[in-house]
């Protein structure tokens, strides 16, 4: 199995800066794309930025300019730099990432995994 553990969230004034991190755990092989999603109260959880292996972006337009991704391959680590914070951002934030592991039984097999969601408050 792969797990994601994610850190780095808390409550933070508007105008100020939260880096989160998410670590895969597992024999893993390769990580293709991972990604930052969130879901604030009452709405959908929705994508805010990902990175593919090649370091390839995407961001959500609301977060352009003020957010960045990263990863690094050999920590199997992504990490999402997020600055000029509002309290729009306010929002669970969850990590995401696909790729292939090693199971239990020996078989080389893909992966899609949730973090468990780090929660991020801004205050006006």
């Amino acid at each position: 199995q792969v797990q994601l553990v994610e850190s780095g969230g808390g409550l933070v004034q508007a105008g100020g800066s939260l880096r989160l991190s998410c670590a895969a755990s597992g024999i893993i092989f390769s990580i293709n794309t991972m990604g930052w999603y969130r879901q604030a109260p009452g709405k959908q959880r929705e994508l805010v930025a990902s990175i593919a292996s090649t370091g390839s972006t995407n961001y959500t337009d609301s977060v352009k300019g003020r957010f960045a991704i990263s990863r690094d391959n050999a920590r199997n680590t992504v990490y999402l730099q997020m600055n000029s914070l509002s309290p729009e951002d306010t929002a669970v934030y969850y990590c995401n990432a696909e790729g292939t592991y090693l199971s239990g039984d020996y078989i080389r097999r893909t992966f899609h995994a949730w973090g468990q969601g780090t929660l991020v408050t801004v205050s006006s």
